[in-house]
């Protein structure tokens, strides 16, 4: 089942279902209004937007031709947003291209930050900032919607909770998080609004790609309709969903709607090393942080510049016959005027 919420002026859109090859769609607002709503009440509807499913993808049904620049976010804002990170490789790179040390414990204990969750950016939406100089990336992730967890939950239960998952470009402005994180607590400036693919998909969807709490797949990320990254995400994951999850939920309760994310993925090269350019022969980077790092430690010194007004990103995934799972996130940078 795919789910999305359409663009219809409101603050939280309308849950629509949206057919297996993102084609189609029909409302599901006499279900559930929103995705919040369907979250909230997942196991009592859930059968109900299953069959609506059934019968769109079966051709039973009237439905609405599906267009990604007419939606939100599938939760255009969530309770809570956080984001750890799974792939130890990319810690490691962005914290030594800031000149800090990797604590052992980052593979055995997840690192995980709390985003901006009241206003995400629509999947095909611009990254709108007012300054370059904030060293503007993107970051290719995936991301999952979670039920009702109870504080403590294992890893093993937390599997149980994974309702949807979804792509994420987890906007990072690199040269403000030195500063920031240097005063003790965390991201705050450094963490612009996210944006989530078009579609949020359950487990099933991803036939034998969802297995062991990870996606098993290639995660597409472009930069200026170059390809950036064609990165495994089931691969150097050294902590699954189920295991991020019952991380964030140790000390509290996570309400139905919360996301979690995956953090950049990211992936070593086969002899060990920090990975390589596509060009170059490897499976690249999913943000341009990394790039930079492995420049640096080959060349001397960054090459690639941050994303500047006018770059583009996309972010995409393809299941076995080639079409997008979740639908494409494309963003182009933006300028915003501030009025003060």
């Amino acid at each position: 089942m795919k789910l999305s919420s359409f663009n219809d002026g409101s603050k939280d859109g309308q849950l629509i279902v949206v057919s297996k090859d993102l084609t189609k769609f029909v409302y599901a607002s006499d279900i559930a209004l929103t995705m919040q709503a369907a979250m909230d009440n997942w196991d009592s509807i859930f059968d109900e937007l299953n069959n609506l499913s059934k019968d769109l993808n079966g051709g039973k049904i009237e439905a609405k031709k599906f267009e990604a620049h007419n939606v939100l976010s599938p939760l255009p804002r969530a309770y809570q947003w956080a984001d750890g990170s799974a792939y130890v490789n990319h810690v490691a790179l962005v914290r030594k291209a800031r000149g800090a040390e990797m604590p052992d414990s980052f593979w055995s204990d997840p690192l995980m930050y709390q985003g901006g969750s009241d206003d995400f950016i629509p999947p095909q939406a611009p990254i709108c900032l007012p300054d370059e100089s904030w060293g503007i990336d993107m970051e290719g992730e995936i991301a999952v919607i979670t039920g009702n967890v109870k504080m403590g939950t294992s890893p093993k239960e937390a599997l149980n909770s994974i309702r949807l998952l979804m792509l994420v470009n987890d906007v990072s402005l690199r040269n403000l998080i030195p500063n920031e994180l240097s005063k003790g607590f965390g991201f705050f400036q450094s963490k612009p609004s996210t944006a989530f693919s078009p579609v949020a998909v359950t487990p099933d969807e991803l036939d034998d790609f969802w297995k062991d709490g990870k996606v098993h797949n290639v995660l597409e990320v472009d930069l200026n309709n170059e390809p950036l990254g064609r990165v495994n995400s089931g691969v150097d994951m050294t902590f699954n969903f189920p295991e991020l999850i019952s991380h964030a939920c140790k000390s509290r309760n996570l309400g139905a709607g919360t996301i979690i994310g995956s953090g950049t993925v990211s992936n070593r090269d086969s002899d060990g090393g920090p990975g390589k350019s596509i060009k170059d022969g490897g499976l690249g980077y999913s943000c341009i942080a990394e790039i930079r790092m492995v420049e640096t430690i080959l060349k001397g010194k960054p090459l690639t510049p941050f994303m500047k007004f006018g770059d583009t990103t996309r972010i995409d995934m393809k299941g076995k016959d080639g079409s997008s799972i979740f639908g494409e996130i494309k963003q182009i940078v933006e300028k915003i005027k501030l009025n003060f």
